[in-house]
């Protein structure tokens, strides 16, 4: 990874996308199983595990919070 996934990474467990953290998300409740994987500077993927069904998924992090991360880390 580069420098600068790296640090997106790190900005994403701070917001809480960090393996064993339970969040909301698409209007589910999931317990993360992994950390944030970065796919391209839009695109950062985690997995977990659906809390009512069981099943495991791999979760899109919200564009949002993505550019959100990214503007923590330029303003640092």
């Amino acid at each position: 990874m580069t420098d600068k996934e790296v640090t997106l990474c790190a900005r994403l467990k701070v917001l809480g996308f960090t393996k064993g953290n339970q969040i909301r998300l698409y209007g589910e409740v999931f317990q993360l199983s992994g950390e944030p994987m970065v796919m391209s500077d839009s695109l950062v993927v985690l997995d977990a595990t659906e809390k009512k069904s069981g099943l495991s998924r791999r979760l899109r992090i919200p564009l949002p919070i993505v550019n959100m991360a990214h503007g923590e880390r330029k303003s640092a």
